[in-house]
């Protein structure tokens, strides 16, 4: 399969970008600057994702694309908002003959058991907030209007970070999935392992889904 990642520099990407080609895929690493080392076998371009022609030329020819850009500034400045970010995909893709999209989401927007979003919780971090909010916006963007793409928001659990990678998960839809101690967690690496297991065989057209150990 041939997939072109967008967001390719960052902590997510990097990852996806490095179990595709494990997993024996072409890769096209899609980024504003190439800011980190990428994996030598992948083919880099630039590309601005807000500007249609530059994603269109980007992904031309992949059979897929994740999406893998970040609401935070970190060292390459400012970026887009997600909601832009996701206007531009649903216009740009199709142009490009590419129909199959996995973004890359965020936790915030998932329920606990009674319903409520995590991110409308008293006490949810102020500093996660704007992120959070912006994930929101974009998964509703695509449920209303992504109807061109086939196209998979994946929500991390409540917590990602550094640990082993095991290859496992546990899925959910709208919920967060927990441990029997109410623990919702998962790696960088099986998060990015489930990015290409939806690509390879989907599972969660046109949904959001979840994943956690």
């Amino acid at each position: 399969m041939k997939i072109a990642v967008l967001g390719a520099t960052g902590n997510i990407g990097h990852r996806v970008v490095k179990e595709a080609l494990e997993r024996g895929h072409t890769v096209t690493a899609a980024a504003r600057s190439p800011s980190r080392a990428l994996d030598a076998r992948a083919h880099f371009v630039q590309a601005d994702a807000t500007n249609a022609e530059s994603v269109a030329v980007a992904v031309k020819d992949a059979d897929a694309v994740v999406s893998a850009l970040s609401p935070r500034s970190g060292s390459t400045g400012e970026v887009p908002s997600l909601v832009t970010v996701a206007r531009t995909l649903i216009a740009a893709l199709p142009k490009a003959g590419v129909k199959r999209l996995v973004v890359v989401g965020g936790a915030g927007s998932l329920q606990r058991p009674d319903g409520v979003q995590l991110v409308d919780v008293p006490g949810f971090p102020d500093a996660y907030k704007p992120e959070a909010l912006a994930q929101r916006d974009a998964l509703e963007l695509y449920r209303k209007e992504g109807a061109p793409l086939d196209w998979t928001y994946l929500s991390p659990a409540v917590a990602i970070g550094s640990a082993r990678r095991t290859g496992k998960y546990r899925t959910g839809g709208d919920q967060i999935v927990a441990d029997a101690k109410g623990k919702s967690f998962i790696s960088y690496d099986d998060y990015a392992v489930a990015v290409v297991d939806e690509l390879e065989k989907p599972r969660f057209v046109r949904k959001r889904f979840t994943v956690a150990w």
